[in-house]
């Protein structure tokens, strides 16, 4: 069963069109770039899959269903702030998101928690910003979704981080899940991804595997994305 279907998907705010005529399928078990400059509707699609945001029109499917409350258990979402409570201490919410998610693995998380010097007992305020978006990506991927919405994850980390997270969102997904990643970091990201979409003022110009972009045009994908989008 394909994992997250868009057909028509149209979100509108006021004379502001977001998302236009949004036609997308994403089949199980590929980590895929949402990519585009800003303003292109790349966090309004995340929203509306994690049911933030209702379309103006047309559809989007998570596993055959529309969103709704059995979606909610079968996405995994990542927004692109800060949004744990400053107060509670690491070890905290992990406790917190194992009561609240039945497909959290308390195991998982603390293995990635100590691959990253961690430090439980360290309140999320305490915390820089690089590492808790780290407490905040770990979280997230230890929950065993089908659909894992990343919506910026690399941003506010130092560039020797982000291997190490790549590599775990690599290692840490379900191979029948789907990993959408939005992000302006696309040389670092490149190697993990297996498939591309370039949204343009809300309309998707290309929806490719990554090697066929490589393939057709003989650049990286970082470099057609530099030419598709210049000013």
């Amino acid at each position: 069963m394909t994992t997250f279907k868009c057909e028509g998907l149209t979100k509108n705010y006021g004379s502001l069109r977001a998302l236009d005529s949004v036609d997308l399928s994403i089949e199980p078990g590929r980590i895929v770039g949402l990519l585009g400059p800003n303003g292109s509707g790349k966090t309004t699609l995340i929203k509306i899959a994690s049911r933030l945001l209702v379309p103006s029109a047309g559809k989007l499917e998570i596993c055959g269903m529309e969103p709704s409350e059995k979606t909610k258990a079968l996405v995994s979402y990542l927004p692109d702030r800060d949004y744990l409570p400053g107060w509670m201490k690491v070890s905290e919410l992990v406790d917190m998101y194992g009561d609240f998610f039945a497909d959290f693995d308390r195991e998982r998380a603390q293995k990635m928690m100590d691959s990253l010097s961690l430090d439980g007992k360290m309140l999320l305020r305490k915390l820089s910003k690089g590492n808790k978006e780290k407490v905040q990506l770990i979280l997230t991927m230890s929950r065993r979704a089908k659909l894992y919405l990343l919506d910026e994850p690399i941003a506010g980390v130092d560039p020797a981080a982000r291997d190490y997270i790549l590599d775990t969102i690599l290692s840490n997904y379900d191979e029948e899940a789907v990993v959408l990643i939005s992000t302006h970091l696309i040389s670092d990201v490149e190697k993990v991804l297996d498939e591309a979409i370039f949204l343009k003022q809300g309309k998707v110009v290309l929806h490719k595997p990554v090697d066929d972009v490589r393939q057709e045009t003989g650049m990286s994908l970082d470099g057609y994305f530099r030419e598709v989008f210049k000013c």
